[in-house]
């Protein structure tokens, strides 16, 4: 069977530096950092007390008001993005096959902020005043469940939960229905909305965040020597993939095209990623294979770039181990020293980066990188944007319990 061309043809973003794709990358460009003090709850008892907020977020701007309130922020998140999405992609609802329609979301944690606002309630009032809405709220898959109901989505739908590779190994998914002629158009991405007490409590118990709680904006520093921990984000980033046949009878738009996926496991350890990236480059390899190009085709690698110590190091040298030579010729960075890590969501949004390297001939830097880690060498587009032609991008993310997958996006032609 011949696979299908899979374009992308609609982007929407809800990010801790833009609402909309947008802002969302032209603050990229500026090398502008989302990072500050927590502002949502007390963080007196928290060693960490930043993270990357989403700033004049307003649900009911997308949101009828009474829904909304039915909805867990990292719902919330997801259909906002979907409609920027569905709206960018100039899609007629009503002229679409509705059963040929799907959505693939990616959340590592769901509605976390739901969970802990209910247990208070339960603990304080009894069991009797938790919200009939609580497990509704709360579900991982609710967001996808969401979007096709207000999108009239009766294809594929699914959410997938791979911790932080969620939302790429979503685009990867939906990127094969369409490949299978399973569907004609998803809507895919990721959605997270985790910066609550327990959650930051939790990642500070395992020594994993950064502490410069001083200089919020220089907290992640991805590849940098004096990395300390990575940095709590939240948002949602969409895309809208479509066959490329369906696309050009409708004239749409094309962004470009999504032409390698790659998914792994390390088998290795519940958090700490296997030794010298060796499941991150084997993902990577697959999506070289699925792509049907050679690694030193591509010209940008928006990493995982975590701000930890032994991520960065390994995903080095899984990228070393990949291209050889290549490792230190191709542009890489991590939008993460920006938007900070916005877990499930995070490759979505950086998908999206990805998009606009290709389109706008812009690389996003990685800023906050000072002093050089010798297990850290290659070219991280430090601090500034450079313009550069991407026709081959890829784009990384890893998660605990060793989830791996790749990307590769490619130039419209």
């Amino acid at each position: 069977m011949n696979r299908k061309r899979v374009v992308i043809t609609g982007l929407g973003a809800i990010t801790p530096i833009g609402i909309g794709v947008e802002n969302y990358f032209k603050s990229l460009k500026e090398g502008k950092s989302g990072v500050t003090r927590i502002v949502k709850f007390d963080t007196e008892n928290l060693s960490t007390k930043i993270a990357a907020e989403v700033k004049d977020f307003d649900p009911n701007d997308f949101i009828d008001k009474k829904e909304s309130k039915r909805m867990d922020r990292y719902t919330q998140f997801a259909v906002a993005a979907s409609k920027m999405a569905i709206e960018d992609a100039r899609l007629n609802l009503k002229s679409i096959e509705c059963d040929r329609f799907g959505v693939c979301i990616g959340s590592g944690i769901g509605g976390l902020e739901t969970l802990e606002s209910q247990y208070k309630v339960m603990t304080e009032k009894g069991p009797g005043r938790v919200s009939p809405f609580f497990i509704p709220m709360m579900i991982s898959n609710i967001a996808a469940g969401y979007i096709s109901m207000v999108f009239n989505a009766k294809g594929p739908n699914m959410t997938i939960v791979t911790a932080c590779a969620s939302s790429t190994n979503a685009i990867g998914e939906a990127y094969r229905i369409i490949q299978r002629n399973e569907a004609d158009i998803m809507i895919t991405g990721g959605t997270e909305a985790s910066i609550t007490p327990m959650a930051i409590a939790g990642f500070c118990s395992m020594k994993a965040l950064s502490q410069r709680n001083d200089e919020p904006t220089k907290a992640s520093r991805p590849f940098d020597k004096n990395r300390d921990g990575f940095v709590m984000g939240e948002g949602a980033g969409i895309l809208v993939l479509e066959d490329l046949e369906h696309a050009l009878k409708r004239n749409a738009i094309i962004y470009g095209e999504i032409v390698g996926y790659g998914s792994t496991a390390d088998a290795y350890h519940i958090t700490a990623p296997a030794p010298e990236g060796e499941g991150a480059y084997r993902a990577m390899r697959k999506a070289v294979e699925d792509a049907g190009i050679s690694p030193d085709e591509i010209d940008y690698i928006n990493a995982h770039g975590t701000s930890t110590e032994l991520n960065d190091k390994f995903e080095t040298q899984a990228i070393k181990a990949l291209m050889g030579k290549h490792a230190y010729e191709v542009a890489i960075s991590s939008t993460k020293s920006m938007t900070g890590h916005l877990l499930g969501a995070a490759g979505a949004i950086e998908a999206l980066a990805c998009m606009m390297a290709i389109n706008e001939c812009i690389i996003p830097p990685t800023i906050n990188y000072e002093t050089m880690d010798e297990n850290c060498d290659l070219d991280y587009v430090p601090n500034k944007a450079r313009t550069a032609v991407v026709k081959y991008a890829m784009s990384n993310s890893f998660g605990f319990g060793g989830h791996n997958a790749s990307i590769i996006l490619k130039k419209y032609e």
